[in-house]
């Protein structure tokens, strides 16, 4: 196949210049595919990404909203990896981009209130505190494809691939236009961890998990062979205590690399976007963005 281009890796200062940069990203990234194709496909994941895409996907909408990506109408959001917990559950990937960018227009006042105070006591809240943030995205219902929490894990796993086959049809493994990516501190990425034998899947494209090393165990997650048919990637990593293993990530050469280390896709570019904090142990060359 063609060589792999290695990753770019772009430095911003703070978490604050790196936002509004990684909101145009996606929105020229959507622009890219309605162009081409009629639609996005985009996949998120969880944790401090909620915070920061609920703060800038509007204001970047708002900002290009000549452009064809900016009609969110045009969106299809899936999710890397999910917590097999219901939607009002503060662990639930799903559920915190429902609260955060739709408002809380599913559910009764009381029960979203008790998921503030859930959420608040997780400090994930920045996005509550932004006025009903997603009411400026309106991705149709029935093109978010969520998991079914109440199902046995195995069973949601395969519904859910059922689902991304029907919404992205055409490819033997569905491909989506934009994988949004975190890692952990362990070097993870969506539910994949160091040395768990999923990372040797190969034919499922979407695989439960029931022995999570983080709590909640039960989660599903894409595997390799489904992120790595992406046409492209964008993990985006801030914070000192990433420092060291985005080194290991990035310029480490070992025979067994970690989970984020392995999302080398097939036909895509990578992007890193960091920030000085996490950037601070690389020595490779990088792309430094300037106040």
């Amino acid at each position: 196949g063609a060589a792999m281009l290695s990753p770019r890796v772009r430095v911003f200062p703070s978490p604050a210049e790196l936002g509004p940069a990684l909101g145009a990203a996606v929105v020229g990234a959507a622009s890219q595919a309605v162009q081409s194709r009629g639609r996005f496909a985009v996949a998120v994941s969880g944790g401090g990404l909620v915070p920061l895409l609920a703060a800038e996907l509007p204001a970047a909408l708002e900002r290009e909203s000549r452009l064809p990506g900016a009609d969110s109408q045009r969106w299809i959001l899936g999710f890397c990896d999910e917590r097999l917990v219901p939607f009002d559950d503060p662990e639930s990937t799903c559920g915190l981009y429902r609260y955060s960018l739709t408002g809380p227009t599913s559910s009764s006042g009381n029960e979203f209130h008790r998921f503030t105070i859930l959420c608040l006591k997780k400090l994930l809240l920045i996005s509550f505190l932004k006025k009903q943030l997603f009411s400026k995205i309106s991705i149709p219902n029935n093109q978010v494809v969520a998991i079914n929490p109440s199902l046995p894990v195995d069973e949601a796993a395969d519904k859910y691939a059922e689902k991304l086959r029907e919404l992205l049809p055409g490819e033997n493994i569905p491909v989506f236009d934009l994988l949004l990516l975190g890692i952990g501190p362990d070097g993870h990425t969506c539910s994949l961890f160091p040395d768990h034998p999923l990372l040797q899947e190969q034919s499922k494209i979407i695989a439960p998990i029931s022995d999570s090393p983080k709590p909640p165990l039960k989660r599903i997650t894409m595997t390799l062979p489904m992120l790595n048919a992406a046409r492209s990637a964008i993990f985006v990593v801030t914070g000192e205590s990433k420092a060291s293993v985005l080194k290991d990530i990035l310029e480490g050469h070992q025979k067994n690399p970690l989970p984020a280390a392995r999302i080398k896709l097939a036909k895509g570019e990578v992007h890193w976007f960091i920030d000085e904090a996490a950037a601070s142990k690389l020595t490779m060359k990088v792309e430094r963005a300037h106040k």
